[in-house]
């Protein structure tokens, strides 16, 4: 990389492997993904933060890497859709997306499964959506519930109706 006056050092894990590398300043952890370490799971959609097919883990939080500068997550662990899985063995939402073709072009998929496995954690986690009934309970992943808590993640082919039984197996199953 050219010698810039806004370059900085940044540490991240990514899928389980640490990566220093000196980046301007305004890299978002997308563009280190794509452009750095070529990881190209996490798609540029819109760039925005609106559609999610950038969608990460950071910390096992669901992100939108478009808009995360990777300076101000420095020494912090990303995990993409490319880390997932377990060797061959498939994650199981990616196992259930395969059963369910929640899909069709592909291209939002990744994004809508690491949106899904961060969306159960927060689920697991006794953390309300807008549309929790009870607050003092613990969340029922129903379909309205699935739907409102991936609202970030858009499939603009319209597969939404695979998507959200695939979740529902992949929730019943852990």
């Amino acid at each position: 990389m050219p010698e810039t006056p806004h370059g900085a050092d940044v540490t991240l894990t990514v899928n389980g492997v640490a990566h220093q590398l000196t980046l301007d300043t305004r890299t978002t952890i997308l563009d280190l993904l794509r452009e750095h370490l070529g990881l190209t799971g996490a798609k540029k959609g819109c760039d925005h933060g609106q559609c999610g097919s950038c969608t990460v883990l950071l910390d096992g939080r669901r992100i939108k890497s478009c808009l995360a500068l990777a300076v101000a997550h420095d020494g912090e662990a990303v995990t993409t859709i490319e880390g997932l899985a377990d060797g061959d063995a498939l994650h199981p939402l990616q196992a259930a997306f395969v059963e369910h073709d929640a899909f069709q072009c592909g291209y939002c998929t990744p994004g809508q499964i690491l949106s899904a496995v961060g969306m159960l954690e927060e689920a697991r986690s006794g953390w309300p959506s807008h549309v929790t009934a009870d607050l003092q309970a613990d969340p029922v992943l129903d379909e309205a519930e699935i739907r409102e808590r991936m609202s970030g993640n858009l499939c603009r082919c319209g597969a939404y109706a695979n998507i959200v039984p695939a979740i529902a197996d992949a929730a019943s199953a852990r």
